[in-house]
């Protein structure tokens, strides 16, 4: 069970980093309380994690096969550069991370990555943030204009979308977990060290500990630096950010929940206009996400050449 120690740390490192994507909105429109937002999002990832993720475990566990050693190494490295991107406050893609350290892993052990997985893999990283974009951008594009004719009052819509804020928190919670889990436990299936249900447990509580304890520095940039929104604004973007985990999950191909969000606020902001995206943020939230999967697949191939050279 020593092999399973550093899913701990991805999965909490995982959580820390997308704690922002399900509840930050919310959080930095004044809809929630951060302490209430975190406590509903790791409920909900917890119950996502567990019911709903098993098509995610199979495809990281068809994409290659590794030994405890290979699992070992790729969730220790992917969950050290998780976790340095939560430090730097960047919302970073858990699943290209766990990609690169896996191709690293292979590399090292002589394998070959099956490459109708890994071009599965490859084309969810391009649709999901442009589907959250354009999803977000058509729902503000077409819904605010509709949402302006209502007789309602303004005070009535604010209690309105400040409820929709939380459920759609809890929506996207759910579908983080089932979709992202397989970030944290999918190598251990593939290795015969965790059955499913299991995997899904264990990944689900070590990500629902991480958005309890370490959420905060990325929920200010997701929440404040990228774009202000208003709570209609924010309610649309995370309808695009579930929905879009929620596709994903179902065909089984775990995506990056931060590809999803990102995606969903820069299209609202770019339903408002160019000059309500803050356009270095984005730049420099790009290049984690160029450069991190990169970066863990050299280490991951370094640390496992390692371990190989002392018998392991």
């Amino acid at each position: 069970m020593w092999a399973l120690l550093p899913a701990l740390l991805l999965g909490w490192a995982l959580g820390g980093n997308n704690a922002a994507n399900v509840c930050g909105l919310a959080v930095a429109t004044g809809a929630l309380r951060y302490r209430s937002a975190v406590l509903l999002a790791a409920a909900f990832v917890l119950l996502g994690s567990a019911l709903a993720g098993t098509a995610g475990l199979r495809t990281y566990s068809a994409l290659a096969a590794l030994g405890p050693w290979g699992a070992f190494a790729v969730a220790l490295v992917a969950g050290l550069t998780v976790a340095a991107l939560n430090r730097l406050g960047l919302p970073g893609s858990t699943s290209q991370v766990v990609v690169g350290a896996i191709l690293g892993v292979a590399l090292a052990e002589g394998r070959a990555p099956d490459p109708r997985v890994l071009g599965r893999i490859g084309l969810a990283w391009v649709t999901s943030p442009l589907g959250g974009l354009g999803l977000a951008f058509l729902l503000h594009r077409t819904l605010t204009p509709l949402l302006a004719r209502l007789p309602l009052r303004l005070e009535v819509l604010d209690r309105l979308t400040r409820a929709g804020l939380l459920g759609l928190s809890a929506w996207g919670a759910f579908a983080l977990g089932a979709n992202n889990v397989a970030n944290v436990t999918g190598v251990f299936v593939g290795a015969g060290l965790l059955p499913p249900l299991w995997a899904g447990l264990l990944g689900g509580a070590a990500i629902a500990l991480g958005v309890l304890t370490y959420g905060r520095r990325v929920m200010e940039t997701l929440g404040h630096k990228l774009t202000q929104l208003g709570t209609w604004p924010a309610l649309l973007a995370l309808v695009a950010h579930a929905a879009v985990l929620q596709a994903f999950t179902a065909v089984g191909v775990p995506v990056s929940s931060s590809f999803a969000v990102v995606g969903g606020v820069v299209g609202v902001g770019l339903a408002r206009g160019v000059a309500a995206v803050n356009l270095r943020t984005v730049g420099t939230i790009l290049a984690g996400w160029l450069v991190a999967p990169a970066a863990a697949g050299a280490l991951a191939f370094a640390f496992r050449w390692g371990l190989k050279l002392l018998g392991c």
